[in-house]
């Protein structure tokens, strides 16, 4: 016996105690002692195990799982080592995953998010997994490749990597050609919290899918439901944090002179007003080519000179810092007795 003699096989019977060790790639086979050939064997019509995809073998007969066919997928993408910068000594680095950089996107990322719009895992014929753009993999059997120059940080659900919402939804979108599940992905995003309007219409641009018009239509859906959605958390703040009641939905005019503009909300004895920013980013629009947002800096400079305050808030920050977003207005109101008095506007419903 010498070095290169192969280990015998090791019983493999403790690796099938969860879904994950019921499915192994060559290389893990091999460090049980299983050569490429027994494995080989093993995996013949009629055979104890199958193989799933090129070098990932299951380690039973029967159909494969939902989650052993995600297992498959990820192990599959993460068999050749990528290609990059080599780790500095002393560096800290993130605990390596057994998937490599390897995640899960579309569809299947959608479901794991708990998206009751998005198809139960056993009707997916194929899982979509995101990899480095420079990646070496075809697509083959229930394993679909989808290449990008920029990989987001993964969520861990159910302890796989899976894609954050925003871009599992670009990349769900860019298969799907009905309207109507299209709308339904996007509304679902929003109404259920996982994510902004801005942040969906971001990815949905990097992937070149708004020039499609079904897809146009469900982002109007998606940012009147994110409007609506940010207004009511709108009003949960003033109602919850003990705000005064403000005049909401106005529009400010000089007594015969223009307007000023439509404000969210609008307290008049203390001239502060609250702007609610749900604009989002649109193809080909740079932020300093952007009409929309020079218009609105010029319409807040113009109310503050006429000793209106002005506080501008995000959708984002009402859900995730309504307590911060509270303590600014508040401190707005309080500190009104302290400044000139604003010159008159006239209010009007909006």
């Amino acid at each position: 016996m010498n070095h290169n003699t192969p280990l015998s096989p090791r019983p493999l019977h403790h690796l099938a105690a969860g879904a994950g060790r019921r499915v192994l790639t060559h290389t893990q086979l091999r460090a049980h002692g299983v050569s490429a050939a027994q494995a080989g064997a093993q995996c013949r019509p009629g055979g104890p195990w199958q193989q799933l995809l090129p070098g990932v073998v299951l380690l039973h007969p029967g159909p494969p799982t939902s989650e052993e066919r995600l297992h498959a997928v990820l192990l599959y993408a993460a068999r050749e080592r990528t290609v990059s910068v080599p780790v500095q000594p002393g560096a800290d680095q993130p605990p390596a995953s057994p998937y490599g950089e390897a995640m899960i996107t579309g569809l299947a990322a959608l479901t794991l998010h708990g998206f009751a719009s998005a198809p139960p895992l056993p009707s997916l014929e194929t899982f979509d997994i995101l990899v480095p753009r420079l990646r070496r993999l075809r697509s083959t059997g229930c394993a679909r490749i989808v290449r990008t120059p920029a990989l987001p940080v993964p969520e861990q659900v159910t302890g796989l990597p899976v894609a954050p919402v925003p871009r599992a939804l670009a990349d769900a979108v860019a298969g799907l050609d009905d309207a109507t599940v299209v709308r339904l992905l996007l509304t679902e995003a929003v109404r259920g919290g996982h994510c902004e309007p801005a942040a969906v219409v971001r990815e949905l641009t990097g992937a070149k899918l708004l020039n499609r018009p079904h897809v146009v239509d469900a982002v109007d859906s998606l940012l009147a439901e994110g409007r609506a959605l940010a207004e009511a958390r709108l009003y949960r703040m003033v109602r919850d944090h003990g705000l005064p009641d403000p005049c909401w939905n106005v529009e400010l005019r000089l007594p015969g002179g223009p307007h000023l503009g439509g404000l969210d909300a609008y307290w008049p004895e203390q001239a502060v007003a609250v702007e609610l920013d749900t604009r989002a980013p649109r193809p080909g629009r740079r932020p300093e080519d952007d009409t929309e947002w020079t218009e609105h800096a010029r319409r807040r400079e113009h109310l503050e000179r006429l000793g209106i305050t002005v506080v501008h808030v995000t959708p984002r920050g009402l859900r995730d810092a309504v307590e911060e977003q509270a303590a600014t207005v508040r401190t707005a109101l309080t500190a009104a007795g302290d400044r000139e008095p604003p010159a008159y506007v006239a209010v009007l419903p909006r």
